[in-house]
């Protein structure tokens, strides 16, 4: 106190007050990015469970080499060969069309056929629609084996499609 009334420097209260509003404002600010740190690891751990939960995928073609998927698509082949050369359409018979597709049939775990896609079209619907007739026809495939369960939920086999002059369908 003694020092006070002898001390030549003077403190204005309006400092003081600036000083205390500086304090709240980053007390304030400090708990809003609390709060938004919060929120954002929040949805991260939402997001992150949501991507748990998403089917595993595993995409292959016609050049796999891996054991496990290499006999899986080869047997896959020769199904849809059989059933394709079976089923072959009677329009590109009757006018012998002929051409390539390519098609990725994703197959699920239970062999069920989760979808087909046209990757690139043969430029003939007939074929196109075909192609993706004998998918089905030829659906449902054989369980995926458990070496390949244990890290695929859903197995995409992409390959070209030939439709050949001599009616056959080769490469499924």
């Amino acid at each position: 106190m003694m020092t006070q009334l002898k001390s030549s420097h003077s403190v204005r209260q309006e400092q003081v007050r600036k000083r205390k509003q500086a304090s709240n404002d980053n007390a304030d600010d400090l708990v809003q990015r609390s709060l938004e740190i919060a929120r954002l690891e929040a949805q991260i751990d939402k997001d992150y469970s949501a991507y748990q939960k998403l089917p595993r995928r595993t995409h292959i073609g016609a050049r796999t080499r891996e054991y496990r998927f290499a006999q899986y698509v080869e047997d896959w082949r020769i199904k849809i060969e059989r059933i394709g050369n079976m089923n072959y359409p009677e329009d590109a018979r009757r006018n012998r069309i002929f051409g390539s597709l390519v098609l990725t049939v994703s197959i699920r775990a239970n062999g069920s056929v989760e979808s087909v896609e046209i990757n690139r079209s043969s430029g003939q619907p007939v074929l196109d629609a075909a192609a993706v007739r004998i998918v089905k026809l030829s659906a449902p495939f054989a369980p995926l084996p458990p070496d390949i369960r244990k890290d695929t939920d859903i197995l995409s086999i992409t390959r070209t499609w030939v439709f050949t002059p001599n009616n056959q369908l080769h490469g499924g």
